[in-house]
């Protein structure tokens, strides 16, 4: 394994422990950081922990690592597979996403996703399914 993909695995560990500072402490000051739930994107370290902060308060994400690969433009690009549950434990989405992160100085720079479908489309989509 990559130092790059130890230390995303760790970032990857550190998220489905809710352990929101370490996440933080592992981006640049300026990150600019995908919006998985409503689209975008939020710039800097106090916007992603807000994001994040308010994300904890309706929904709860797991993620599982696939595959680690790195694109023609060397960002790091990690398969995973998703998991998306209110806070009951009911389950409103479960698929497998590409995470696309830019890594500079040690630090992350940059996190796109691979898709366009946001959570809350995606959350939509399995309602809709499971209605039929």
């Amino acid at each position: 394994m990559s130092s790059n993909q130890q230390f995303l695995q760790n970032l990857y560990e550190a998220f489905n422990k809710g352990e929101l500072e370490t996440i933080i402490s592992l981006m640049q000051p300026d990150v600019k950081w995908a919006n998985g739930v409503e689209g975008g994107f939020v710039y800097g370290r106090d916007a992603v922990r807000d994001y994040w902060t308010n994300q904890y308060q309706v929904i709860q994400v797991q993620l599982e690592t696939l595959k680690f690969e790195t694109d023609e433009h060397n960002r790091d690009v990690v398969t995973v597979h998703q998991i998306v549950k209110d806070l009951q434990g009911n389950l409103l989405a479960d698929t497998t996403i590409e995470q696309i992160f830019t890594i500079e100085n040690g630090l992350i720079s940059l996190y796109e996703i691979g898709e366009t479908e946001t959570i809350q489309e995606k959350i939509q989509k399995t309602r809709t399914a499971s209605e039929q």
